[in-house]
């Protein structure tokens, strides 16, 4: 249980980094960039970064151990903030997707957290631990939004420096601790004769295909319309930033406060249907998105979005460990963080050319396809889904 408490703390200070990095990336990347369509650049570059540094971050982890990475990452995001500050003091739009590319290294030891906690309990216990570990970021969805706007104007002609040189103290505190983790500081040394199987038989198993569909699109999917609200409602739609922050703040709340009973629904429920509601909740979303565009409509459309994502996210990961042996989690791991989060990067480089280019309505349609393919992939694979005794 110890290490799962300090989990929570650590999730707790990385949603509130993301939260006002994404709160803020769009909004700071439009007051910086010459063209308006570059203005989710950074954000995009941010999640690039999470795809290009998933695969190299799980292998680390395995020769370090879980706990100096997951420092490593820490120390990461403090250099992050910082660069990103002074890019603010010197109105440089290219140092502030510098500072985004490095804050995305960070979150891509920062998502597996919930491999850290799964890892930590019988794997009977799974589902929860990794529900557990992602309520520190409800925490996140509260102390986030605060900081975007109360740290707006606390530095006198530099906006928003503030805010971002609270969050770097957040991240010094949560390197230190790291060091409270058990039981994660050793390499993870695999036995020769039980290397599992080779990558391709592990990836084109049904329920491991399955669980990787799921996971990208839920991600990318969130990311796509999280990124694009911040630029539609204060940039197009002339909305307050206090008024965009409790949008974005009632959306992670909806992502992560689920994770209360999510993991006692999948064993209740089961995977499969959890999942199904994930994907129902998406559909909802993009329905409300298209019928209006008032703080009322964003508002229900971005929880519904957590809601869906949560359940998408927290039962692929659950799905995913369904399909492998443990002396092949490192593979399947990697595998998954970078089908997942290489989607993402491609759906936050293009939020901000639909929403400049085509605008709300068009991003609304875009999702719906995915959507109704992960529903249909679900149900065909539902009956080969068995969590392990």
């Amino acid at each position: 249980m110890r290490n799962l408490f300090v989990l929570v703390c650590c999730q707790l200070i990385s949603a509130t980094g993301s939260i006002v990095m994404v709160t803020l990336g769009g909004i700071i990347g439009a007051s910086l960039a010459d063209d308006p369509a570059l203005a989710t650049l950074p954000i995009s570059a941010m999640v690039v970064s999470v795809a290009l540094s998933s695969v190299p971050a799980t292998f680390l982890m395995r020769r370090i151990g879980r706990r100096y990475g997951f420092v490593c990452a820490s120390l990461t995001a403090v250099a992050a903030l910082l660069v990103a500050s002074l890019s603010l003091a010197l109105s440089s739009f290219a140092l502030f997707l510098a500072s985004m590319l490095f804050f995305g290294i960070n979150m891509a030891f920062t998502q597996q957290y919930r491999y850290a906690a799964a890892e930590s309990v019988d794997a009977r216990f799974t589902a929860r631990a990794i529900s557990f570990v992602l309520l520190g970021a409800i925490g996140g969805a509260l102390l986030g939004p605060e900081l975007a706007t109360r740290g707006q104007f606390v530095v006198a002609d530099a906006e928003y420096v503030g805010t971002l040189l609270a969050v770097a103290v957040l991240y010094v505190i949560q390197a230190g601790l790291m060091f409270l983790l058990r039981g994660q500081d050793k390499p993870i040394q695999e036995v020769v004769r039980a290397a599992g199987r080779p990558l391709k038989e592990i990836v084109t198993q049904p329920v491991f295909a399955v669980a990787v569909l799921c996971g990208a699109a839920g991600y990318s999917l969130m990311t796509l319309i999280m990124t694009a609200t911040p630029l539609s409602m204060h940039v197009h739609d002339g909305y307050s930033i206090e008024q965009t922050a409790r949008v974005i703040q009632i959306h992670v709340l909806g992502m992560y406060v689920p994770s209360l009973v999510s993991g006692f629904l999948i064993d209740r429920l089961g995977v499969v249907r959890l999942m199904l509601v994930g994907v129902a909740g998406l559909l909802a979303t993009c329905f409300i998105g298209m019928a209006g565009q008032s703080v009322l409509h964003y508002w229900w459309a971005l929880l519904l979005l957590g809601v869906g994502w949560n359940f998408l996210y927290v039962g692929g990961t659950t799905m995913l460990t369904y399909a492998y042996r443990p002396e092949e989690r490192f593979k399947g791991q990697a595998f998954n963080e970078f089908s997942v989060f290489g989607l993402s990067a491609t759906a936050s480089l293009l939020a901000g050319v639909i929403i400049h280019s085509f605008g709300w309505l068009t991003l609304m349609w875009i999702p719906v396809p995915l959507l109704l393919l992960t529903g249909i992939a679900l149900l065909v694979v539902s009956k080969r889904v068995h969590a392990p005794a």
